[in-house]
């Protein structure tokens, strides 16, 4: 890494520093279209520094073997750095190693609680579990705002025990508050699953309160985190969350590989996602006895060259300081909102500015289709998710199809952010939706 000296470290992350930050990933040195690459979609997934390609290949190269299964060196070597990973993305995220289950990614670990859920509510699980099992009337909130991940894997669980899917609706900006959820949430209440930031609108959720509105009830909390692990300091301990879901590619690590941190007596308890080699003790043709979690959550061969590159990831986040990444990214978000509200003709959804928010910002041109709006920014070189972003209600909610969203992270400049009001702010007369207006 070839940044962020340790005098730094208290200041503002500025476009000098930034600069220094962008040598560390490959990725960014292109050109796209003749222009040099703004890459403003690290909402979706994030580019990775030198480091963490570096760590991952050299693993590969010299210590790759399966991890808790052999006694030779390989498999020794294999299973230390597997686990220390598991000790760094923890303390992280201010949790126990034990508290920290792999999955495949975020998606997945949502699946797993919901799942368990369901397992629990069958007679899966044995007694410690059946503080999990959901009767029919009992209820699982989410919001209207909800990325489908955290959307549809609440849809079945309805589905399959009976219970009723309520929503906390948003306004026509897409937008949701304490109060809405607290005029939800009620002693049916069994879950309440929401995203920490809204991939959509950059809605930065209040999850102290929250929790408490849903402990007071008896209701566990599910917490989306792949859009504020990535970009702000977050404690799930002090937050007082039961489950957390992340991605590591959403945070200059690899693909294939998410994380689940559950309060110790709730992973214990709940019944395992899926079954097979890795997480059993004993097996007989009959039955089958599963070790304690973290393990009894990682079925078969695990993500392990994954880990050690996230873990990897972790380091680098945390050597610039997530204090000065949420800074950075907010105050590009504040330049980004002001900047398309602006425009002619633009709209943009989520918090007004002058509100805090996380780095990113989706918006709607006016009579321009948002596929044809990012087509035309690509041709400047600037690089921008379109479509519904997996968040369909909340789109329908709004009244389009879909939006373009750009996201900005550690490594994103003001410039950038400036080339892509300049693009915006050609759109419409490219494609004649001025002379419509």
């Amino acid at each position: 890494m070839t940044h962020t000296p340790n005098d730094t470290r208290d200041r503002p992350l500025d476009d000098a520093e930034v600069a220094l930050l962008r040598a560390d990933f490959p990725i960014l040195e292109q050109e796209v279209s003749g222009e040099p690459l703004a890459y403003l979609d690290s909402g979706a997934t994030a580019q990775r520094p030198r480091s963490v390609l570096d760590v991952e290949r050299r693993f590969l190269e010299t210590d790759n073997s399966a991890v808790h299964r052999g006694a030779h060196t390989l498999a020794a070597l294999a299973t230390e750095a597997f686990e220390e990973a598991r000790e760094t993305v923890a303390r992280f995220v201010g949790a126990q190693p034990a508290q920290v289950v792999w999955t495949a990614n975020a998606t997945d670990a949502i699946n797993l609680v919901a799942h368990g859920l369901t397992a629990a509510t069958l007679g899966r699980g044995g007694e410690a579990a059946r503080r999990f099992a959901l009767r029919p009337g009992d209820e699982i909130v989410v919001t209207e705002a909800e990325h489908h991940a955290n959307l549809v894997p609440w849809q079945e669980v309805a589905a399959s025990t009976g219970t009723v899917l309520r929503v906390v609706p948003v306004d026509v900006d897409g937008v949701w508050t304490l109060a809405d959820a607290a005029a939800v949430v009620g002693e049916r209440t069994r879950v309440l699953a929401f995203a920490h930031v809204s991939n959509v609108t950059g809605l930065v959720a209040p999850v102290e309160e929250l929790v408490a509105l849903a402990h007071g009830v008896g209701a566990l909390v599910v917490l989306d985190a792949c859009q504020s692990v990535p970009h702000r300091p977050v404690d799930v301990t002090a937050l007082g969350v039961d489950f957390a879901a992340f991605s590591g590619h959403k945070m200059l690590g690899p693909t294939g590989i998410g994380v689940l941190v559950g309060r110790s007596e709730l992973l214990d308890a709940l019944p395992a996602f899926r079954t097979g080699g890795s997480m059993i003790t004993t097996v007989t043709l009959q039955t089958a006895e599963y070790l304690p979690a973290p393990q009894r959550f990682e079925a078969g061969t695990q993500p392990v060259s994954q880990a050690v590159a996230l873990a990897e990831a972790v380091r680098y986040l945390e050597a610039v300081g997530m204090d000065r990444v949420r800074e950075h990214e907010e105050a590009l978000a504040e330049r980004l909102v002001t900047g398309l509200a602006a425009l002619p003709g633009v709209r943009v959804v989520g918090p007004p500015a002058g509100v805090a928010r996380s780095g990113l910002a989706s918006f709607v041109v006016e009579g321009v289709h948002a596929h044809d709006v990012g087509q035309y920014l690509d041709a400047q070189g600037l690089a921008v998710r379109v479509g519904h972003h997996c968040a369909q209600p909340l789109h329908r909610r709004l009244g389009v199809a879909a939006t373009t969203r750009a996201s900005t992270y550690l490594y994103t400049t003001t410039n950038e952010v400036d080339r892509l009001l300049a693009g915006v702010a050609g759109v419409r007369a490219y494609f004649g939706a001025e002379a419509v207006a």
